[in-house]
């Protein structure tokens, strides 16, 4: 079994800190003189230097990874410089919202660095720019590239390895959601970003958003009330679950070009199948945080940053299960808050696939319910709206005392270049935030309700639980 390149305790301390900047654009030969110097490479008014720029590798090119690297594309104080995926280039990857729909595309190291490499000629008025460089091996790349910054958008079972090896580099740190595969590696990670000093955001593009900081001070301003209940509520997902509950028993040749030992990584070793790969791996336990891992970090995040929310102190879950390979896809779990800073006790239900909260008794006759739902002593919130519409009339907007968001990208990009902290930073927010969804993975596995001691990360009343918290990782692969 083939191990990784891992990076020394060593050098990770040596270039910590190291403040790093691009070469000039081209490829421009030591030596070189230039008759005209375009504005491009000057900066002035519309254009930043090359040298003030914020350099950017991007590790995991499918679909979630190619959205990530159109938008920072799109921001004049980035230079993408170096790309990474463990699949050469394949198809059958999920789009999302990537131009054109839900429509199956390439993925992979090689159309993204393609596509890089196309639009700074296009932006440089030249016919052909190599100057982005393309990566298997996620290790070898931060061991060659000095860039100032790393996004992550691997399946979520790597999120974690990826993300710890960059912060030990001294690298700032876009990471998709979940932030972990497992509530061990979330703490860890927060930790480690403690400790680096360094910018982070987590990919739950809703917390930059207008409706979030309206759901906030809705809430700040005492529109409903204190609250002592959220629900949750969602659908069906767009994607099919796995065919059967067990392991696929063919076994396909590896496609060429995929690194499939690299994709496993720390999970346990398994034969290459599409029914993991490109897409397909969220419902895996092994690979995947399943439903509620999915959507957790985006739905829950203001409902966080509203209520004010720290560890839940219990949580219990039901749900319909469809094998011990695959998480479940109808499931309800209700979290219990304690009081906090003024705020009473909260119980907040997540209610998915067939689960779903008594009708809301404000809500007009034919309408439908969109969560998440704050109902509170004076009132309810339904999303960032007050329900009944007569209320919504009644009450107008509140007052808009939260400073508003330059979007999720720019927020970390500023925070890179010494601004304040991004909205999802892993310290301040979303690494505690990760760790909820998780739990409520976890309790999914037991028929009771199980009390958290978050300071101490562990299950006070179910010591079987804790071995869930984490899991061992494959020989060679360590956090």
């Amino acid at each position: 079994m083939r191990k990784l390149k891992h990076l020394s305790k060593g050098n990770r301390r040596e270039l910590r800190h190291r403040i790093s900047r691009r070469r000039f654009l081209g490829g421009i030969a030591a030596g070189a003189t230039f008759t005209v110097v375009p504005r491009i490479v000057l900066g002035g008014k519309g254009h930043v230097p090359p040298s003030d720029k914020t350099t950017l590798a991007l590790i995991g090119m499918g679909g979630q990874g190619h959205v990530n690297l159109f938008n920072f594309l799109q921001l004049d104080q980035v230079q993408v410089v170096a790309v990474c995926d463990v699949n050469r280039e394949g198809g059958g990857y999920i789009s999302w919202n990537w131009m054109q729909g839900k429509e199956h595309k390439l993925g992979g190291r090689e159309p993204a660095r393609r596509l890089v490499d196309e639009h700074y000629a296009g932006q440089k008025g030249v016919g052909e720019y190599r100057g982005c460089k393309a990566y298997a091996n996620f290790s070898e790349l931060l061991e060659h590239e000095d860039v100032d910054a790393v996004m992550v958008a691997t399946p979520d079972h790597t999120h974690a390895v990826v993300t710890m090896a960059a912060l030990e580099r001294g690298k700032h740190v876009y990471c998709e959601k979940p932030l972990a595969y497992s509530v061990h590696e979330a703490r860890q990670i927060t930790e480690a970003a403690r400790r680096a000093k360094v910018a982070t955001q987590l990919g739950n593009h809703g917390q930059a958003s207008e409706e979030a900081r309206l759901v906030q001070e809705f809430i700040l301003d005492g529109a409903i009330g204190p609250v002592h209940e959220v629900h949750v509520v969602l659908g069906p997902r767009f994607w099919d679950p796995p065919a059967r509950g067990g392991r696929p028993p063919e076994t396909p040749g590896v496609p060429d070009g995929l690194d499939w030992d690299l994709w496993l990584g720390p999970a346990p070793e398994r034969p290459y199948h599409p029914a993991y790969h490109p897409w397909r791996w969220r419902d895996w336990r092994d690979f995947g945080t399943g439903p509620l891992g999915d959507m957790g970090c985006h739905v829950l995040s203001t409902v966080f940053k509203a209520l004010k929310l720290d560890y839940p102190i219990s949580v219990e879950a039901a749900c319909t299960e469809i094998g011990p390979e695959v998480h479940p896809r109808s499931f309800e779990v209700q979290y219990e808050f304690p009081a906090r800073d003024g705020m009473p006790p909260v119980t907040v239900t997540w209610h998915d696939e067939g689960f779903a909260p008594p009708r809301l008794k404000d809500l007009e006759p034919g309408r439908r319910m969109i969560s998440p739902i704050y109902i509170g002593e004076k009132g309810t919130l339904m999303g960032h709206t007050l329900i009944p519409d007569s209320r919504r009339k009644a009450y107008g907007a509140p007052p808009k005392v939260l400073a508003r968001s330059p979007g999720q990208y720019q927020e970390w990009i500023d925070a890179c270049r010494g601004g304040a902290p991004a909205g999802s930073d892993f310290v301040r927010h979303s690494g505690l935030l990760t760790e909820t969804p998780l739990l409520g993975n976890v309790a999914m596995r037991f028929a009771k309700k199980l009390r958290w001691d978050g300071p101490n990360m562990r299950f006070a009343n179910e010591e079987p639980a804790n071995r869930y918290l984490h899991r061992d990782y494959r020989q060679g692969w360590t956090l």
